[in-house]
């Protein structure tokens, strides 16, 4: 398997955290890294028929039998049954055994509204999401081919086809997931959403025109965001606002975790289709953004990202940390051009008590400049942990 970054952190929650929760999308890894770490517990699929319906009759007998494993127990898909988690909380309790369950599940919403309601103060959660530039070993001239082939380890591990597997992955996703999320009786009204999504990377999030464009209202294009969110398909940045008597922007940009899915709606098949392609930056845009959220979540910590826009000037990322904010510029050509820091130095103007600032652009070459730092896109893949020194 590809080692990812997550196991070492996950192996020390469990000498403390009574319960251990890994959440992501389909096909991220949490199984595999799950058993990886724990690999004397006993594993139990929850997308199984028979397990079940075994734990939804039967919670309280369900787990006694899955207890005779004196070490403990990984329950995959564990949302499937969210009625199990009431009797875990009475088994830690009388227990008081730390790393006993690990609980997998790909859908956030059914996972952590039923964690925080039943193992609130109990449970160590973890987001795993697919594979950041730290845990794929790139050469730093094939920026297309990654943008193009997305992240998930199977593609890696198994040389799959990115065309098919992806295809694959939305029909899977729509069938299982979503049917299970809302009961949405035009499933193919639900992929095209999906794909008018793909055509709004990196724009402001516009419900109204998204939900005429697709013949849907307002609130049922609110709706079908928070499924795709909430499963791990899209992200939403929220705008950064503070007191700057502007005319500040304050709707959420759009963004998906995988440009490997990105692209298969975008009908972007070829590494020259991209190349050429209206959405190349956009693109390159969710890459590195998602490849941030994977610095934090993947070494166990919460993201704290944003973007700043006004009517006149924006700057992709900004990172606040105890008052000290950070602020990232995002471009997809390969060679540095001087309006690259227009923005952050119209930003520094107005925030004034920056602590960095930062390019990441598509090129090789990493330097620094008295404007700001710039970052080549094959070393933007631990600036997080820079930004924080």
């Amino acid at each position: 398997m590809i080692p990812r970054s997550l196991k070492e952190i996950l192996k020390k929650s469990a000498q403390w955290a009574r319960v251990i929760s890994i959440v992501g999308p389909r096909q991220s890894g949490k199984t595999t890294l799950a058993q990886d770490t724990f690999s004397d517990y006993r594993y139990i699929s929850l997308e199984d028929p028979t397990n079940r319906e075994f734990a939804k009759n039967d919670p309280r007998g369900f787990l006694e039998n899955a207890q005779k494993n004196q070490v403990g127990i990984i329950l995959d898909e564990f949302q499937y049954v969210p009625e199990l988690l009431s009797y875990i909380q009475l088994i830690v309790d009388q227990s008081n055994r730390t790393g006993y369950f690990v609980l997998t599940g790909s859908q956030n919403f059914l996972a952590n509204q039923a964690v925080s309601q039943s193992l609130a103060g109990r449970v160590a959660l973890f987001t795993l999401l697919p594979l950041s530039f730290e845990e794929i070993a790139f050469e730093k001239n094939n920026l297309e081919y990654l943008l193009l082939h997305g992240f998930y380890p199977q593609l890696y591990i198994n040389k799959n086809t990115p065309l098919s597997w992806y295809t694959d992955y939305i029909t899977t996703y729509v069938e299982r997931d979503v049917r299970q999320l809302q009961a949405i009786s035009d499933i193919s009204l639900f992929q095209n959403f999906i794909k008018l999504c793909a055509g709004r990377v990196g724009q402001l999030l516009n419900l109204t025109s998204l939900g005429n464009d697709c013949g849907v209202s307002h609130n049922t294009a609110r709706s079908w965001i928070s499924i795709l969110e909430n499963s791990y398909i899209i992200f939403l940045m929220q705008p950064y606002f503070k007191n700057f008597n502007k005319r500040i922007i304050k709707s959420p940009k759009l963004y998906f975790y995988d440009t490997g899915l990105l692209c298969n709606l975008l009908s972007i098949k070829t590494e020259e289709q991209l190349f050429s392609h209206y959405a190349k930056g956009s693109v390159f845009e969710s890459a590195i953004l998602g490849d941030f959220l994977k610095q934090y979540y993947h070494h166990g910590q919460k993201p704290d990202m944003y973007f700043f826009a006004d009517r006149a000037h924006e700057v992709d990322c900004i990172l606040e940390r105890a008052n000290n904010i950070t602020a990232i510029e995002i471009k997809s050509g390969k060679t540095i051009q001087p309006s690259f820091f227009d923005s952050i130095n119209y930003f520094k103007e107005i925030a004034g008590n920056i602590k960095n600032g930062y390019v990441v652009y598509a090129g090789d070459e990493s330097q620094k400049r008295s404007y700001a730092e710039v970052v080549a896109w094959s070393d933007a893949k631990n600036l997080i942990s820079q930004t924080e020194k």
